[in-house]
């Protein structure tokens, strides 16, 4: 079974020893992302403009394996603080609304203190890869 590694160019994953997604068969696993834009490592001191920018860097990482927010069959959240999870809910509902995967929420401490949520998915490719390429 064939295994390749995504990376988002973020800082953190040389430093700390990770991929942003890990691709294995038709499984895809994508690492806790955070609201960080890797093309400028900043991020918005909002939590909604967080996830929206965790889903981005998801999507980016996901059109890489040849896959889509449609593919996401569980989802998990670490928000530090709980109270602020549900102003989250419009952008959860904005890009997972229709896919409905098995979700979890945890509230913990995130490495930076700016980071207000952490999400990371797991993903099946619905059609197999190699019924998209022809491939045996």
């Amino acid at each position: 079974m064939t295994r390749s590694l995504i990376s988002s160019g973020s800082s953190f994953e040389e430093s700390i020893g990770y991929s942003r997604a890990v691709v294995q068969g038709d499984w895809i696993f994508v690492s806790g992302t955070t609201g960080f834009d890797y093309r400028s490592m900043t991020i918005s001191p909002l939590i909604e403009e967080q996830a929206r920018q965790c889903f981005e860097n998801i999507l980016a990482a996901l059109r890489q394996a040849q896959a889509s927010l449609a593919d996401v069959v569980r989802v998990g959240y670490v928000v530090p603080n709980r109270a602020d999870f549900q102003r989250c809910w419009p952008v959860l509902r904005e890009y997972l609304g229709t896919v409905r995967p098995a979700a979890t929420m945890i509230s913990a401490a995130l490495l930076d203190p700016r980071m207000l949520i952490e999400i990371e998915v797991t993903a099946l490719r619905r059609t197999p890869l190699r019924a998209r390429t022809g491939a045996a």
